[in-house]
């Protein structure tokens, strides 16, 4: 009799808990969604950012580094906050996203300016950034990252090794990463991809590119284990060899009108994605 009391309850309950209606899931806000996919086709991104997914591929390229909302993410040098714009609202309820931007006192015009136009990004929409913080990280001056030592579940940096390359740095920040990550903690890489081996790997990275053995030797001098890599962001229609280096593709052009057509067919560089441990 007990048993059949007992049933009776749960099928009761089971009876009486509210149905979530589709249709108010789908309209849920971008602010509470962990629904990656939503919040990439949302419209709080620009029509300029979400047409080069098709290059960038963000849910697959987040996902393969297991981000995760409740997780702390650093975003190393986001430039003008085009993966911003997807880690903000995904972590927003749970998580937390820190910007290592740059310094206000930059000596680079184009860097003051990135920030400027990021922080306006972010004070535009309150209701998606209000959440973000912001720090500065500049090899090679700001070599230090604002977070204690072993706190961070995730830092993702997207094509800017060759910037710290180019600085005599690379080494140095991935060190840095290291001893940010706790212990299982992810680096999550994407670089513009060279054709040469280590051995023939310029180390300023004047093109732009650079060899992908090159930066998983940095990554592994750190201390990191490379968990994964992945070809979402391959191109092999990019020959890695152009004239002003990968900024000769877009969405640069630096070439102008100059074999302009050609240069859009091939589409953005050819990428290497790389997921390592702490």
């Amino acid at each position: 009799m007990k048993k059949i009391t007992l049933l009776a309850t749960l099928l009761g309950l089971v009876a009486c808990s509210p149905k979530i209606d589709p249709e108010q899931e789908a309209n849920t806000p971008l602010q509470l969604s962990h629904d990656l996919q939503q919040i990439i086709n949302s419209d709080h991104r620009s029509e300029d950012n979400r047409s080069r997914d098709v290059y960038r591929n963000p849910h697959q390229t987040l996902e393969f580094f297991d981000i995760r909302p409740h997780h702390h993410v650093l975003e190393i040098s986001p430039g003008g906050g085009w993966y911003t714009e997807i880690l903000a609202p995904y972590l927003r309820q749970e998580g937390q996203l820190t910007l290592a931007i740059f310094s206000e006192d930059s000596p680079s015009e184009f860097r003051r300016n990135l920030n400027r136009n990021l922080k306006q990004k972010l004070e535009d929409s309150p209701d998606i950034y209000d959440r973000v913080q912001l720090s500065v990280f500049e090899p090679p001056v700001a070599m230090e990252l604002p977070v204690p030592t072993e706190s961070v579940d995730r830092i993702v940096t997207f094509r800017n090794v060759h910037s710290w390359m180019g600085q005599g740095k690379a080494q140095e920040v991935f060190n840095v990463f290291y001893e940010a990550l706790r212990p299982g903690g992810v680096l999550g890489v994407v670089q513009h991809r060279a054709k040469n081996s280590k051995e023939d790997q310029d180390p300023k990275a004047e093109s732009g590119y650079v060899s992908q053995d090159y930066v998983i030797a940095m990554a592994k001098k750190a201390g990191f284990r490379l968990e994964a890599y992945s070809e979402i962001n391959a191109n092999p229609q990019d020959s890695a060899d152009h004239p002003s280096g990968v900024w000769t593709l877009p969405p640069a052009l630096r070439l102008g009108d100059e074999n302009r057509e050609h240069y859009l067919s091939i589409g953005e560089s050819d990428r290497m994605t790389l997921k390592f441990v702490k």
